[in-house]
């Protein structure tokens, strides 16, 4: 996410770090570098004017250049700044005191709202809600069965009816939502390739209909500022509440999320990081100003591990840890955990201080993990339980069982054999560093 524009600002960054001594000149000549950064970006060319504007103003002031670490606090300004830009915090999804609760999603077709409404039906159920996905698109062919297959898979229900009115489709959701105790409907509209009158009084009439409490516009953020444009455009007839970016796992510049809110005024309330369901992250523009000036997003990666920890699993492993009593079958259960946090690279690029050309040099294979559960799988329960057992000719048909080679099972005895090694000695007082996880290479 955003990695072209980490990689450039989190450079211009350190450079501003080993300065001794800063004056207007190359305050100046490192504002012309940010500027030109945020254009290759595609942010909005007023919003990268203002904001180097804005930095450049607070920067000159005699508490910075007079400053013992000046470099350190144009960072701080730069970061605060950024912040600001995006919308300073976090802007939460707000229900009605009325039952359903509806959230709309609109946008243009091909923006991801149909699978948005699958992540949120999933999110909100978590929360304690009791979502109902709403098939108001009937225009896109197998739009019903689409959303109806997301649902499922979220384990949320679906509402369609074979009627070409979506006011109507909407008016009976209701109506349903309420004889079965469920309080969010998530409406799932139609969009087209480009905006056009039918489709916004479509919309209108949805959300004179529905009175909705959040109206979230779904934008692919890889498509930069057609994206900031076409939000403007929906402000302006919808006047929606908050945005959500879509597909910012792929080759994102980061404009849209960097200009959106500066064009519109709307805040940005979620980023989709992926294909599964479960990613769906809450946008704050305060960690994702950290991360894009590549320090790192501790608060996120802990808010990770708590979402993916078993409490009940962690405590067992503390006392068998204690008794050092490791197996593969726990080697095991700690990385289907670290599995459900999301993908590794985007794990490590929150991970503060580890340089941008570290992660650059590490190969993250997630499918490394699928190799390795297919391998421990490939075992006996003995030979989890005590892997010491495991001779040349077990190994050879644990490797045949598994699809893999020889070589390959000997790594993962071997890196559980460190790690088995590494909680022994930490257990003891003496832990140290001793090389990276499976699955990441140098």
């Amino acid at each position: 996410m955003f990695q072209e524009l980490n990689e450039k600002l989190a450079t211009v960054v350190r450079k501003l770090r080993g300065h001794g001594k800063l004056n207007e000149k190359n305050i100046a000549d490192t504002l012309r570098e940010v500027r030109r950064i945020l254009l290759e970006a595609d942010v909005n060319y007023k919003v990268a004017k203002q904001f180097i504007a804005e930095v450049q103003k607070r920067a000159v002031g005699s508490e910075v250049l007079k400053s013992i670490t000046p470099g350190q606090q144009v960072v701080k300004i730069i970061s605060d700044e950024l912040t600001r830009l995006m919308g300073e915090r976090e802007a939460p999804l707000q229900f009605s005191s009325s039952t359903p609760a509806v959230i709309m999603l609109v946008g243009l077709q091909g923006s991801g709202k149909t699978t948005l409404a699958g992540k949120l039906g999933y999110l909100l159920k978590r929360r304690g809600r009791q979502p109902l996905l709403v098939a108001a698109d009937v225009h896109r062919p197998a739009a019903v069965q689409q959303l109806q297959i997301v649902g499922r898979d979220a384990g949320v229900g679906t509402f369609a009816e074979t009627v070409d009115n979506p006011a109507t489709i909407c008016r009976h959701a209701v109506k349903n939502a309420r004889e079965n105790m469920l309080d969010t409907l998530i409406v799932d509209t139609a969009g087209r390739l480009h905006i056009d009158d039918e489709m916004m009084r479509e919309l209108e009439n949805i959300k004179e209909t529905l009175n909705p409490s959040e109206i979230l516009f779904v934008a692919d953020g890889m498509t930069g500022q057609d994206a900031v444009t076409t939000a403007v455009s929906f402000a302006e007839r919808i006047d929606f509440h908050g945005v959500v970016l879509t597909k910012m796992d792929g080759d994102a510049r980061g404009g849209a999320a960097l200009s959106i809110r500066a064009v519109t005024g709307k805040p940005i309330k979620f980023l989709s990081i992926g294909e599964k369901l479960d990613q769906l992250e809450a946008f704050h523009p305060d960690r994702m100003a950290s991360r894009i000036l590549g320090m790192g997003d501790v608060v996120s990666l802990v808010e990770r591990a708590q979402e993916a920890v078993d409490i009940e699993q962690a405590a067992k492993l503390e006392q068998k840890l204690r008794r050092q009593e490791f197996t593969l079958i726990d080697f095991m259960e700690q990385l289907q955990q670290i599995k459900k946090m999301g993908p590794l690279q985007d794990l490590l690029s929150m991970v503060p201080g580890l340089p941008n050309k570290t992660l650059k040099n590490i190969q993250v294979d997630d499918r490394a993990f699928i190799k390795i559960e297919a391998i421990i799988n490939s075992m006996t329960l003995e030979e989890r339980r005590r892997p010491q057992i495991i001779n040349g000719s077990r190994r050879k048909r644990i490797a045949r069982g598994s699809g893999s080679v020889v070589q390959d099972v000997n790594r993962l005895l071997n890196q559980y054999e460190m790690m088995r090694k590494m909680i022994k000695s930490m257990s003891r007082g003496t832990g140290r560093r001793q090389g990276l996880p499976f699955g990441l290479k140098n």
